[in-house]
């Protein structure tokens, strides 16, 4: 599924009504370049989950825990060198978890991602403005496959 965004405003939302699918378990990878709106992806996200408090790139502490609807943790790996970072942190433990996973630089990570997770990859669009965006979003397993498909339906 790809979709194109015009505003911040628009990118939220669109992650606000995926987050509203979500359940514990589930785990969504974000991945673009710098600047391409992925923090503003994870608000929307996060804010469809009921998470409470302000939603920030965790870059600095790697992990953001948010309570809500359904516990939500807010992952940054743009920091994380190696596995073993990410092993030093825990990581097994929030991918999949009790709570639903928002992962920032996935591929800094790739053997933490579970193999059943939700990717968006998150473009700049040149042109009329700088807040377009394109959002290129595909499943790799049955309950990623089942989101997907509902948020083509929305």
């Amino acid at each position: 599924m790809e979709l194109r965004t015009s505003s911040p405003g628009e990118t939220e939302a669109f992650g606000r009504r995926l987050g509203e699918m979500l359940e514990p378990g589930d785990v969504v990878c974000l991945s673009g370049p710098l600047g391409a709106g992925k923090t503003c992806l994870a608000r929307g996200i996060l804010g469809g989950t009921g998470a409470t408090g302000p939603v920030s790139s965790p870059t600095f502490v790697i992990i953001h825990e948010h309570p809500g609807r359904v516990p939500a943790y807010h992952i940054d790996a743009y920091r994380l060198e190696c596995q073993d970072d990410a092993a030093a942190l825990g990581l097994e433990e929030y991918l999949p978890g009790e709570g639903v996973s928002v992962v920032e630089w996935p591929e800094n990570i790739p053997d933490f991602i579970p193999p059943d997770a939700l990717w968006v990859r998150l473009e700049r669009l040149p042109g009329d403005g700088p807040d377009r965006r394109s959002l290129a979003v595909s499943a790799t397993g049955p309950r990623s496959e089942r989101l997907l498909e509902e948020l083509s339906q929305r």
